[in-house]
């Protein structure tokens, strides 16, 4: 297991430290390889924003919360991340098999939600903008995000609005 803890704004003492492994060795029984788990805290707004990612082969969980307390948001945090692998236990059984997750460990659940499906499909066109340009379309449209070839890297690139009324921007990589 790779633990990476990062503060911005937000000193990591031992205390913060101790209760993060703590959680995370509970839910390392959920995966046969090593994880890498990277936690990211800094403030918000005089809270605190804890943002946690869990990576393992081909297999990425994620979860955040803002709290005035840091031990709060690591119990949060960690409880919504043992719920996404509960819930999504079946989905991703079939999907990556015995490879990477040990579902057996991972409590079953009454899943009263029909099953997710694509309604829709669109085909579009894309033409080569600056993301400026590409934030500038999305706000136009009305969207929370906007997919791009970007004319500086002549790659196809994506522009969101984030939570904090940002925007950012993902970069695909060959």
């Amino acid at each position: 297991m790779k633990l990476n803890i990062t503060g911005k704004g937000v000193a990591i003492n031992q205390q913060i430290t101790d209760a993060v492994e703590k959680r995370v060795e509970k839910l390392a029984k959920f995966f046969t390889d090593d994880i890498k788990v990277n936690v990211f805290v800094r403030p918000e707004r005089a809270k605190i924003k804890m943002e946690t990612t869990i990576s393992t082969k081909g297999v990425v969980f994620r979860a955040e919360d803002v709290s005035q307390d840091i031990f709060d948001c690591i119990d949060i945090v960690f409880d919504k991340l043992t719920n996404q692998m509960t819930k999504h236990k079946g989905k991703m059984q079939n999907k990556y098999g015995k490879d990477s997750i040990r579902f057996e460990m991972i409590p079953e659940v009454k899943d009263d939600e029909p099953e997710s499906k694509i309604v829709k499909s669109e085909k579009m066109t894309l033409s080569p903008v600056s993301p400026d340009g590409a934030s500038l379309q999305m706000e136009l449209l009305g969207h929370t995000f906007f997919v791009f070839l970007n004319e500086d890297t002549n790659e196809i690139n994506v522009v969101y609005k984030r939570n904090d009324s940002d925007y950012g921007l993902l970069e695909t990589v060959k």
